[in-house]
């Protein structure tokens, strides 16, 4: 198969998801997620209903169709950060970038797509399994960025007052102590420490998207909710300051 040919391919592959997506979020909008079928968008589409699936696994995939990007954002971030930068203040920077581009992933959307959102329960709790996925891909990141801290961060500090909370308490705790580098020890979980910071990190997310749906669907302006959304993404960050301000900082060079 020659490249023109797979580019061929690949563009038709782009405009048949497109027109499943489309087809899709306009019969959503007309009548709400869970009254439309598979089969009604397939046919809408122009294409079978095998060929919806194909594309679309899960009929929520269909109106939530940034979920990958949703969902590996935080963690790209962190592992993109830049030296001598802290994964808090990766994710700080990133945030206030997505808000000033009005990005689909910091909640931003039309008033009838955000009502329709929230009026489906299927959504709702997909939408809540995403950010889930999403705390999880967080603290994997973090796992890995420990390794990467220069020496004599707050990580460390952060590692002996655990220590001294186990010695006080025997065995309490064993299964979570994390080896080094944040490994979870007999496991392939992240250690506790990337799961605390990640937790706290993808809180502020989870937070914050909430706020700019339920707002676009009050029918607030996307200027509005980008202005409530920066003052209250500075004072959530300024929180974590002082615990998660050297937590996995790339070491420079």
């Amino acid at each position: 198969m020659t490249a023109e040919t797979e580019g061929v391919r690949a563009r038709k592959k782009r405009r048949t998801r497109l027109a499943i997506s489309h087809a899709a979020t306009r019969l959503f909008l007309e009548r709400g997620f869970e009254r439309v079928t598979i089969a009604e968008i397939a046919e809408a589409a122009g294409v079978a209903k095998m060929t919806v699936t194909n594309y679309f696994p899960r009929k929520e995939d269909l109106a939530l169709d940034i979920h990958a990007e949703f969902v590996s954002w935080p963690a790209a971030t962190v592992r993109g950060r830049a030296p001598g930068e802290s994964a808090l203040a990766a994710l700080r920077r990133a945030y206030l970038d997505a808000v000033g581009r009005r990005a689909a992933v910091a909640g931003f959307s039309g008033e009838p797509f955000a009502r329709m959102l929230l009026g489906s329960p299927t959504l709702v709790a997909r939408i809540r399994e995403l950010h889930e996925e999403r705390e999880h891909a967080l603290a994997e990141a973090l796992d890995e960025a420990q390794g990467e801290e220069p020496s004599g961060t707050p990580g460390e500090g952060t590692s002996e007052a655990q220590g001294e909370g186990a010695s006080e308490t025997p065995g309490a705790g064993a299964s979570e102590a994390p080896a080094a580098g944040g490994a979870q020890v007999g496991g392939d979980r992240p250690g506790l420490l990337p799961r605390l910071a990640a937790a706290q990190l993808g809180g502020v997310h989870r937070v914050l998207f909430d706020e700019a749906l339920r707002r676009t669907a009050d029918g607030r302006t996307h200027e509005e909710i980008a202005a409530e959304l920066t003052r209250g993404a500075a004072r959530a960050f300024d929180l974590l300051e002082p615990s998660l301000g050297g937590y996995a900082v790339r070491a420079d060079g």
